[in-house]
């Protein structure tokens, strides 16, 4: 197998090209353009006047000089991504997939047609999340018929349709999946609406994805305490993400829930919560813990600045507006880390790992499936089921005994 030599300039040259016409933003293209400055210095000092995937794998090692990836800032991280899109571009003529940065307009004919269809799946009353993620993939699918000069959809052709393909090939098997489904939706409803004469949706392959559940990352109750003593509550600061944890910790609070809670929603004659739930726009009501209640009192009368916003928890700084959901989930990383809390690459670290370890409490308890599902503010208790999983304890006493299996089996004397 011959290895790709190129000179350097050029490849980058076509590169930005290409990053260009896949709709890079021109801050994103600088960026790669500052790390490929540091490989031009380095085969400049080693007198290099081609690249190559061995130039690529000398210049990532010579960077990490005895250091593990993982060891790396995000910055450094970045820097050998960019090392490697290279490669990969030499190597391919192509690079994975990339979100852009800003939505393009769907314009022409077939843009027209798109935007029609998207018209027809909001009358159906498809999520808007879900018609923004349609929007992503038809600007890619647009932008590569543009590349092969289709204009009009009478010139999608199938071997347009597989060239395609072919180049999702790149991405990960979800966005793979995501991709041909939705234009194979696309397709179809071309045929559908007599815009072809022919079911093109017919030749786009069928990509199988299975979703592997993932086992819910949890803490324990010895855990879930000294995250909380970690917390240095004499400052406002300390005061708000105490308050906030006991939220989470205590009552499984989604972070969403806990940004946009407001004065109303707690009722201290009653010691009850109410709020409408962001996520799934149901009312739930829940307990008003003697901690929780005394930590808020405390935030709100030492801790929280002067302000007119509705909102119970503001910025520590200037300008006081209401939190973020990536705010909390900071809060809760800090307090982890503070704590000194294992934190494995599997482990989530996040706000919901709290809520999932609530749960883990609860079963521990022997508290009832429906109960549980109340506290979490699921519309049913299918969707409560999906924690089972992590109570390992009741599992075990679920255990079969394996038969033992006779020696002749080994030997061969039984079938």
């Amino acid at each position: 197998m011959s290895i790709c030599r190129t000179a350097l300039s050029p490849l980058i040259h076509d590169v930005i090209t290409y990053m260009t016409k896949m709709s890079y933003s021109s801050s994103r293209i600088q960026q790669y353009q500052s790390a490929w400055n540091k490989l031009r210095l380095y085969m400049k000092n080693h007198s290099l006047h081609e690249f190559n995937a061995t130039v690529a794998e000398s210049f990532v090692y010579d960077f990490l000089h005895e250091r593990s990836f993982d060891e790396l800032k995000r910055g450094e991280k970045d820097i050998i991504q960019c090392v490697n899109l290279l490669t990969e571009y030499q190597e391919t003529g192509m690079v994975k997939y990339r979100r852009c940065q800003k939505f393009r307009e769907l314009h022409g004919e077939i843009g027209k047609a798109m935007r029609v269809f998207l018209d027809d799946k909001k009358r159906r009353c498809i999520a808007h999340s879900t018609i923004e993620e349609y929007k992503i993939v038809f600007q890619f699918f647009l932008a590569f018929l543009e590349r092969n000069h289709i204009q009009s959809i009478h010139q999608i052709s199938i071997p347009i349709l597989l060239q395609y393909c072919n180049q999702t090939a790149f991405c990960t098997p979800y966005v793979r999946h995501r991709d041909t489904r939705i234009v194979k939706q696309f397709l179809r409803y071309l045929y559908e609406q007599l815009y072809t004469e022919c079911d093109l949706s017919q030749c786009i392959p069928k990509v199988r994805y299975v979703k592997q559940p993932k086992l819910p990352s949890t803490y324990s109750r010895q855990e879930i305490e000294s995250m909380l003593q970690a917390v240095e509550r004499s400052s406002p600061k300390g005061k708000r993400d105490y308050a906030i944890l006991l939220l989470i910790a205590r009552l499984g609070l989604r972070c969403s829930d806990v940004c946009t809670m407001c004065f109303e929603s707690l009722h201290w004659k009653t010691n009850r919560i109410e709020l409408i739930q962001q996520k799934t726009k149901k009312r739930i009501e829940l307990p008003l813990l003697q901690d929780i209640g005394e930590a808020i009192i405390d935030y709100l009368r030492y801790g929280r600045p002067k302000s007119t916003m509705p909102y119970l928890f503001l910025h520590a700084v200037a300008p006081f507006d209401r939190l973020n959901t990536s705010t909390i989930h900071s809060i809760v990383t800090l307090y982890l880390r503070r704590a000194k809390i294992s934190m494995e690459p599997e482990r989530k670290h996040g706000p919901h790992a709290l809520r999932h370890s609530l749960v883990g409490i609860l079963l521990e308890k022997k508290t009832p499936l429906p109960i549980i599902s109340e506290v979490l503010g699921h519309t049913n208790t299918e969707s409560t089921r999906y924690y089972l999983r992590i109570d390992t304890n009741t599992l075990r006493q679920c255990t079969l005994e394996v038969p033992a299996i006779s020696t002749a089996f080994y030997q061969g004397g039984v079938r």
